[in-house]
């Protein structure tokens, strides 16, 4: 993207506490790029150049294992924000980061996002609870695959994804329709077990596919069916 289609950070959820003019200047520091649906933003393993703001767009960060298998860690919409963590310990980066749809990145150098966190306390202390975020994320993940089996992983992570999409009346709108093969890499299991939950949901009147989306006919439910898991940790 040319430097003169720049624009305002104004967005970014990690920059909200930052005051205009700081935004304003880092926005003039950031190179601004494009990207297509599947094409690779990050790698794994890169020098820790950049920290990234999405302005527009929805991206995925997963890593590989040996043998090939894709495991996904988290899916980022428009206002997120990436590679804070190697910008703060110098290391490499631990995962890859790909668009799933167009993507409009803005990339400050790490340099001058250490010197904007270090200068301004607030946006160092927003970082922090950011961060805090990640790890209460990661620690519950650890916690799903360790001791709860394949079939309630998948309806824990519809409930996520319904979360967003709640209604007063206590249906939900999963949008777009989730791919199977997406649910089966965030949370560890195979394909075959996602399409087999989702029909079993399907039977229970819990979930009914529809033309653009998945609705969540029953909310309550399907937090039962989490929530009944969890208490048993």
């Amino acid at each position: 993207m040319p430097a003169n289609d720049a624009r305002p950070l104004d967005g970014i959820d990690l920059l909200a506490v930052a005051p205009a003019a700081l935004r304003a200047e880092l926005q003039k520091q950031c190179r601004w790029q494009r990207f297509a649906p599947h094409e690779q933003i990050i790698d794994r393993n890169d020098d820790p150049d950049h920290v990234y703001f999405l302005v527009e767009g929805k991206v995925r960060v997963v890593i590989y294992s040996a043998s090939g298998r894709e495991i996904t860690f988290d899916d980022l919409s428009a206002g997120a924000s990436f590679g804070e963590l190697s910008a703060l310990d110098r290391a490499p980066r631990s995962a890859n980061v790909m668009a799933l749809t167009e993507a409009t990145v803005a990339a400050l150098p790490t340099a001058v996002f250490r010197s904007a966190v270090t200068e301004h306390p607030a946006l160092a202390l927003a970082l922090m609870v950011h961060l805090v975020g990640v790890v209460r994320r990661a620690n519950e993940r650890i916690m799903e695959l360790s001791t709860v089996g394949a079939n309630n992983r998948v309806h824990a992570e519809l409930l996520r994804l319904a979360t967003h999409g709640a209604q007063p009346d206590g249906t939900a709108a999963i949008r777009p329709i989730p791919v199977h093969s997406d649910i089966a890499s965030r949370v560890s299991t195979t394909r075959e077990t996602v399409a087999r939950v989702l029909s079993d949901l399907a039977k229970s009147g819990i979930v009914v596919r529809a033309a653009d989306h998945l609705h969540v006919a029953d909310l309550s439910r399907l937090e039962r069916l989490v929530e009944d898991v969890r208490g048993e940790w």
